[in-house]
Formats: structure tokens, C-alpha cells, sequence
């Protein structure tokens, strides 16, 4: 049988990158779409390393047509398509009164639209297979605000709560042949938010129950269960991945 095929989108790093590992080592053969081309060339080869096949497609998410492209791309490629990581994303640290209209809207695009973007391409392969898997990397922030982190107020926040209510949407619509998941990281150390990490680690961590700020592989794990547990009984879910997160 044909290796089953996972995309992870904003898979050159940080969360995406994890994401891809943990998948990789369960088998699965994987796309990257990102931006990052070096960064990306770098997770390709350690994703080799571990036996797997895999492709590089450096793409904007935001941009509907080109999901398009990669989605086809990676089906011609690897002959199928199994899992749907939307994981890209982009913080806004600007306030209501601070914010431009350009800014919201690149800040929607990028974490709320591109996961419509992929999920509209990819559905169609997926329920044509008679199965699939789609998840969705929405935040803690969905139901928090964002408050205590400078890398996520309001923009962020509405589009990751926007994620979650287009996760519950589409498990009733795709269901029961593909499943749709959210998952709802809290504190973790990635690039993205490293300046706010190394600034107030210490202090962040005082208001998680396990003392700890969380890492991409706490994340993954729970990916790479959603995306192979069989049989599966899980959809339309928002996992919160916060080491209890009780400061926000």
C-alpha cells in the first residue's frame, strides 16, 4: 500500500515543523507549505532522515488559487491525500485603536482564511477517498483574547475563534467520512513568539499547572493521534494543549 500523505501548512518551523516529525514517524509521508524556503529545506531533510518522501511547496496561504495548485500538486505527487494540518499562522500585536485595516485583514487571511483556502481543495480529494482527516491549529486565545500575550490580541484572537466555529461547521458537513479537529495550543516556545518566551518565561509559566511552558512535540502528540488513531471517534473537537493555563 501506498504510504498515506499529510500536508502541514507553516510546516518549515516551530509548531508545523513538530507536526511534521510526529507525523513522519508514523508513517506518513509528507507536503510542506510555507514561506521559509531554507528553514523548510532544513525540516525536509530530517524528515528524510526518518525514511519519509517528501515535497516542498513554498506558497502564501492566504492566496485561494494557490492552495489550489499545491493541493493538486501534492495529490499528483504522492497519488493521495489523508491529512490536512492547517497550522500557519501570524500574530498581530496592534490594538483596536492601533490597528489598519491592511493589517486585520492580512491577520485574518493568514490564520483564518488559509485553513478555508486548503480545507476547500483538499475536501473534495478526501471524500472521493471515502476518508480523511482535517486539523486545524486555532489557540487558546479563541476563548482567552489574547490578553496576556503581546503577540495576540484582538485580530488573532477573532481569527482563531473563527477556526473553531468553521471546525464544528464542516465535522457535520464532511462527516462521516473525514474528520475535523481543532487544536488549541497555549504558551509554547516557538520562533513566533520566542521574544515574549525569553521576556516572561518565568512568570508565564507560574500561571500554568505543570510549570512548564509547553513545546511543539506537546502539540504534535496530539496531531499525530488525530491524524492516525483508528478507529476514531473524535470530530468536531477543540483540544486545549495548555498544560492547564489558568492566568488568562
Amino acid at each position: 500500500m501506498a504510504a498515506k500523505v499529510a500536508i502541514v501548512t507553516g510546516g518549515a518551523r516551530g509548531i508545523g515543523r513538530g507536526c511534521a516529525l510526529e507525523l513522519a514517524a508514523a508513517g506518513f509521508d509528507i507536503a510542506l507549505v510555507d514561506l521559509l524556503r531554507p528553514e523548510m529545506e532544513r525540516t525536509r531533510g530530517e524528515l528524510e532522515a526518518l525514511g519519509r518522501r517528501v515535497t516542498v511547496h513554498e506558497a502564501d496561504v492566504a492566496e485561494f488559487a494557490r492552495a489550489g495548485e499545491v493541493v493538486r500538486a501534492v495529490r499528483e505527487a504522492h497519488g493521495r491525500l489523508d491529512v490536512l494540518v492547517n497550522n500557519a499562522g501570524r500574530g498581530n500585536p496592534a490594538g483596536i485603536l492601533e490597528i489598519t485595516e491592511e493589517s486585520f485583514d492580512r491577520t485574518i487571511a493568514v490564520n483564518l482564511k488559509s485553513c478555508f483556502n486548503y480545507i476547500r481543495h483538499a475536501a473534495p480529494i478526501m471524500l472521493e477517498q471515502g476518508a480523511g482527516r482535517i486539523i486545524s491549529m486555532s489557540s487558546l486565545n479563541a476563548f482567552s483574547g489574547g490578553v496576556t500575550a503581546a503577540v495576540s490580541k484582538f485580530s488573532y484572537a477573532a481569527a482563531k475563534a473563527g477556526i473553531l466555529g468553521m471546525t464544528r461547521a464542516l465535522a457535520k458537513e464532511l462527516g462521516p467520512s473525514i474528520l475535523v479537529n481543532a487544536i488549541c495550543p497555549g504558551v509554547i516556545e516557538t520562533e513566533l513568539g520566542n521574544a515574549i518566551t525569553r521576556a516572561r518565561g518565568p512568570e508565564l509559566a507560574r500561571g500554568i499547572a505543570l510549570q512548564r511552558l509547553g513545546t511543539p512535540a506537546d502539540v504534535a502528540k496530539i496531531v499525530g493521534f488525530l491524524a492516525a488513531s483508528e478507529p476514531c471517534f473524535i470530530t468536531g473537537q477543540a483540544f486545549q494543549v495548555d498544560g492547564f493555563q489558568f492566568n488568562v
